[in-house]
């Protein structure tokens, strides 16, 4: 599957565009829509040189076929558009580790409908062991996508 425009916007809307670099709340580089890593693999460093946003979304989309597959890779059981969307958006604002090993990818290879998975959504909060108002509404909106019918 590939991410539709309401996956594109959630990710957008939550990431945010930084055409410089800074440190995201985990205290990763970051730049761009919260690219940590360019096309090459090279990691971003705070001494990176600012980037212009046509570049900042060719990132973004290079980006986002890792997520993509990933989640294709990782989900066995048939889902829709947005729930295929709201786990990219958790995928790539998390990494495709912290969803392989989550129960909230048990919980969606079990039975994608079950009603637990909007709380399992929630329980990731947290980054620098604080939770963040923003991941917050982040993940409630995901969970939100992800039970909204097409």
């Amino acid at each position: 599957m590939k991410i539709s425009k309401n996956g594109l916007d959630l990710i957008k809307k939550y990431e945010g565009l930084e055409l410089e670099p800074y440190l995201c709340p985990a205290n990763v580089p970051t730049i761009g829509y919260g690219a940590t890593y360019y096309p090459d693999g090279e990691k971003v460093s705070m001494d990176d040189l600012k980037i212009t946003e046509l570049y900042a979304e060719e990132l973004h989309l290079s980006m986002l076929s890792r997520y993509e597959k990933g989640v294709d890779r990782y989900v066995q059981v048939e889902i829709n558009q947005n729930q295929f969307d709201a786990l990219v958006s958790f995928a790539y604002n998390l990494g495709l580790g912290a969803l392989k090993s989550s129960t909230l990818l048990r919980k969606v290879n079990l039975n994608p409908c079950d009603e637990n998975i909007t709380y399992q959504f929630n329980r990731w909060t947290k980054a620098g062991g604080r939770v963040l108002a923003g991941l917050v509404k982040r993940r409630n909106e995901e969970g939100n996508l992800y039970f909204s019918l097409i």
